[in-house]
C-alpha cells in the first residue's frame, strides 16, 4: 500500500456567493470526506478547478487543508501547470507548507517532445523532497506519456506515482505507484495490483468505494453497482455535476468559476436521479451564482 492511501478524493473547491473560496465549506467537506472513505486529499486538482484559482487561493487551500486535515490524512497537492518555472514555483511552496505529495500534470497546450517531458519533470522532483505523482491525462492536456516514456520517467529520483487517466494504457510500470485517474478504472487498476484511485465519486459514495479495497471478493458486485454514479458525475465538464450532488447533499460548496458553468436542469435531474437511487438524502442546498 502506498504511504498516500488508497482512496485519494480530488477535492472540489466551494465557493461562496461572491465567488471567493469558502475555507469554512472546504475544511467541513475535507472532514465529512475522512469520515466517509477517503484516506487522503488532492487539493487544487482539476476538480478544485485550479487553472482559475489565483496563486495565492491555490497555496491557501493547500495551507488550509495542512493545518486541519484529520488525523492520519494525507495532503497531495495540485502544483502542475504548463509553465516549468512557475511549477518548480508551486512544488518549492506546497513543500514549505507541508504538503505530503504533489500532484504534478502533464503540461498542457505547449506540447512538449518526449525530452522537453523529461526535462519538465527533472526540474519538478528537483524542487522538493516529497514524492511527485505524475499526473497523465491527455484528454485535456493535448499529450500523452505513454508507458515507455512513464518507465523512464520513473528512473527520476522522487517521482514515485502516476494518476493515470488514460484508460487504454492503465498498468503496471515499475518504480511507480499506479492511480487509476478514473472512478470507472478504479476495479481494473486493484486488480492489476495498484495503489488506488484519485477519485471524484468518493464525495459522495466514498464508504462504498472502501468496501471495494476492504472486500475484494466483492469487488467486482460493488463496481457494477457504482456505475452509474461514475457516469452521471460526468455528464458534462468535471466538476459540475459533482458540485450539484455535494448541494444537493447539504454540502454548501457554492458554484463554478466560468468558462465552466451550474448545471442544467436536466443534468442537476439526472443528478437527483442518481442520489435517489443510492439513498442519499438530498437537502436541496441551491448552488451559488458562476462566479
Amino acid at each position: 500500500m502506498s504511504p498516500l492511501g488508497t482512496i485519494l478524493t480530488a477535492m472540489v473547491t466551494p465557493f461562496d456567493e461572491s465567488g471567493a473560496v469558502n475555507e469554512e465549506s472546504f475544511v467541513a467537506l475535507m472532514r465529512h470526506l475522512a469520515e466517509n472513505g477517503s484516506d487522503g486529499f488532492v487539493v487544487a486538482g482539476t476538480t478544485g478547478e485550479a487553472s482559475t484559482l489565483t496563486e495565492a487561493e491555490q497555496l491557501g487551500l493547500i495551507e488550509l487543508a495542512v493545518a486541519e486535515r484529520p488525523a492520519g490524512k494525507t495532503i497531495i497537492a495540485g502544483t502542475g501547470t504548463n509553465d516549468t518555472r512557475q511549477a518548480v514555483h508551486l512544488t518549492e511552496r506546497a513543500s514549505e507548507l507541508g504538503a505530503d505529495a504533489m500532484l504534478s500534470v502533464t503540461p498542457y497546450y505547449n506540447k512538449p517532445s518526449r525530452l522537453g517531458l523529461k526535462r519538465h519533470y527533472e526540474a519538478v522532483a528537483a524542487a522538493t523532497d516529497k514524492p511527485i505523482l505524475l499526473y497523465n491525462i491527455p484528454a485535456r492536456t493535448g499529450t500523452n506519456i505513454g508507458p515507455d516514456l512513464l518507465a523512464e520517467l520513473a528512473q527520476i529520483e522522487g517521482v514515485t506515482g502516476v494518476k493515470q487517466a488514460n484508460a487504454q494504457e492503465l498498468q503496471p510500470i515499475d518504480g511507480l505507484d499506479l492511480y487509476a485517474g478514473d472512478d470507472a478504472t478504479f476495479l481494473r487498476a486493484l486488480e492489476l495490483g495498484g495503489a488506488g484511485v484519485i477519485s471524484v465519486a468518493s464525495h459522495i459514495v466514498g464508504n462504498e468505494m472502501r468496501q471495494m479495497v476492504e472486500e475484494p471478493e466483492r469487488r467486482a458486485e460493488i463496481d457494477a453497482s457504482l456505475r452509474d454514479v461514475y457516469e452521471t458525475l460526468f455528464l458534462t465538464s468535471n466538476p459540475t455535476c459533482t458540485k450539484a450532488a455535494l448541494n444537493l447533499l447539504g454540502h454548501d460548496v457554492g458554484g463554478l468559476r466560468l468558462p465552466l458553468v451550474a448545471a442544467t436542469e436536466d443534468e442537476t435531474a439526472a443528478v437527483r436521479a442518481m442520489l435517489e437511487r443510492h439513498g442519499l438524502p438530498i437537502e436541496d442546498r441551491p448552488a451559488s451564482a458562476t462566479a
